[in-house]
């Protein structure tokens, strides 16, 4: 294991020490950061899906260093999100990145009870979103009661772990009915997947694709590719079936496929040349999954190819100065820009470099898991 692995993730805690200083400061969940500041969420106010990651982040630094500070810190923030199971009506399938590695982190790591409740009220959510034709249902207006996105994949972790927690197999058994429906319907001939299909929420029949947060319709949103690659290889470590796994290396020899020489990841793999787009979110995330792929199944060109994602991302796009309060620059939500940023440090780009080195250092405190 080469020491710079180490020696990046020594530097993340130091430079973190001193700046999520001020987001405690200012009582606010970090989104981003822009011009040496954070930036809280751009929508939804504390409903919104990526809270779960500043506290997730902060358990990692806290598994990694033993400074109280970032524990302290992840709670401060934990506080914030399950005050919002009393708003409620925002709440959507993203319970699983915002619970997660919050109370689930807290649980996991420190046994504290009143977190275990919390992620067991999350998991209810979450399965009250199921829709008994076969899948959850991603957000929560009217005109999109039939939407499920690749994305839930990752949210299933939740379940797994309540059923686990609580010995209920229903939990477990939901994850694996959305599964399935993605595996069939999400998954294509070359390995990528989509990002939003609609189903007709009577019958569960197939009614479209959306492009999402893609480059069109029909093309191959790295992240969304990210979610699936790590979101199957989830599937198969919990629910042991081969289907998902096999999924999980379709999607990995696709995406490294894609990875450009520099080590980085374009937004979208079809994406025109002339339109520079990079997500490093994607790299982040894959990186993790290669990994998680690396493991069940023996093949060290996983591992290489993650290694490869965070090498890129230390050498170009690793910030250790002032302009950011985090780490991880060129992080875009969305090819079409939505105003949740592009190109800049975007707070779970941070969560899933750190994750992706402390699996490369032999660290990593498995909040999936």
């Amino acid at each position: 294991m080469p020491n710079h692995y180490e020696e990046a993730l020594n530097r993340i805690a130091e430079k973190y020490r001193k700046t999520a200083e001020t987001a405690a400061g200012d009582g606010i969940i970090p989104y981003k950061s822009t011009d040496g500041i954070w930036i809280s969420n751009p929508y939804d106010g504390n409903s919104w899906w990526t809270g779960g990651f500043w506290p997730g982040l902060m358990w990692q630094l806290w598994c990694l260093t033993g400074d109280g500070f970032f524990r302290d810190e992840a709670r401060r923030v934990g506080k914030l999100l399950t005050d919002e199971f009393r708003s409620f009506r925002k709440l959507n399938h993203d319970v699983g990145f915002m619970y997660l590695p919050s109370c689930g982190a807290d649980a996991k790591l420190t046994g504290d009870e009143q977190a275990e409740t919390d992620l067991l009220h999350a998991a209810s959510l979450l399965m009250g979103r199921f829709n008994p034709t076969g899948f959850i249902r991603a957000w929560n207006e009217p005109e999109r009661v039939g939407y499920a996105i690749i994305d839930c994949m990752m949210n299933l972790t939740l379940l797994y772990r309540a059923s686990r927690d609580t010995g209920d197999p229903r939990f477990r058994n939901t994850a694996g009915l959305h599964a399935d429906t993605t595996l069939r319907e999400f998954l294509r001939e070359n390995g990528s997947v989509s990002h939003i299909i609609e189903f007709d929420p009577e019958t569960g029949d197939r009614v479209r694709e959306h492009p999402g947060q893609g480059y069109a319709l029909g093309s191959q949103w790295s992240r969304g590719q990210a979610w699936g690659l790590y979101g199957f290889a989830l599937a198969y470590r919990h629910l042991g079936k081969k289907r998902y796994l096999e999924a999980a290396e379709n999607i990995a020899e696709n995406f490294a496929a894609h990875i450009r020489p520099d080590g980085l990841t374009d937004c979208d793999f079809c994406q025109p040349p002339e339109e520079e787009r990079i997500d490093n979110l994607a790299g982040a995330i894959a990186a993790c999954g290669m990994q998680e792929t690396a493991a069940l199944t023996g093949e060290q060109k996983w591992k290489r190819y993650a290694e490869q994602l965070v090498d890129g991302l230390l050498n170009h796009c690793a910030d250790w100065g002032n302009s950011h309060c985090g780490i991880l620059t060129h992080c875009t939500a969305s090819y079409h820009d939505d105003g949740a940023g592009r190109h800049t440090n975007i707070i779970y780009g941070d969560y899933f470099l750190v994750e992706a080195l402390m699996k490369l250092c032999g660290k990593d405190p498995e909040l999936w898991s």
